[in-house]
């Protein structure tokens, strides 16, 4: 009976140091949740694993993390082009969105060239693409956002489906990265 109940008492100490360090480490991933899941049908088109994916960008800051995710390539490339990494990786809840590759493959190859060769226009359009607050999914329903480059840029929607400027949809929305939200679009975007 005393060897049983010291048993008991051995465990309990057990599960009770064990219990906080579990606590501990499930905390930061708790904080880092922001209770929304990335949603649209590109979502799926996401490495599952390693560079690019969801758990890897969630943990990198947002210009690092673009250029990690193969569906990012060309904005990685101009965003280095236009001196910007650092400038984004150092803001603090800002969205980004984000053109994929096959967004800046509608621009006709000599405009694109002529863009990503000048730096300041390049600058400008990129800076146009980031919104200097985090958004959430239900502000994409009907939003109005000044972006970094001044001018606004709209959504609208609902779901998992949405609209930027009433031309680029979102093909998947809500990705976290460590200092950002990315919304990956269809189109780049243009200032007006």
């Amino acid at each position: 009976m005393h060897v049983t109940h010291i048993r008991h008492t051995l465990a309990a100490a057990a599960a009770a140091a064990v219990l906080p360090v579990a606590i501990g480490i499930a905390a930061p991933v708790a904080a880092a949740d922001t209770g929304t899941q990335p949603f649209g049908p590109g979502c799926s088109s996401l490495p599952q694993e390693g560079k690019g994916s969801l758990s890897d960008m969630a943990s990198t800051p947002v210009a690092t993390a673009a250029a990690n995710n193969p569906e990012l390539e060309t904005l990685a490339a101009a965003v280095k082009a236009a001196d910007l990494g650092d400038t984004l990786n150092n803001a603090k809840d800002i969205t980004v969105f984000a053109p994929t590759d096959a967004a800046f493959e509608k621009i006709p190859k000599a405009d694109l060239d002529a863009l990503l060769a000048d730096k300041a226009q390049l600058a400008k359009v990129l800076k146009y693409h980031v919104v200097d607050q985090d958004v959430t999914q239900k502000d994409l329903a009907k939003g109005d956002f000044t972006t970094l480059e001044g001018s606004k840029l709209t959504t609208s929607g609902s779901g998992d489906s949405f609209t930027v400027n009433d031309s680029a949809k979102i093909v998947c929305g809500g990705i976290p990265t460590a200092n950002a939200t990315v919304e990956l679009v269809d189109t780049v975007l243009m200032p007006k």
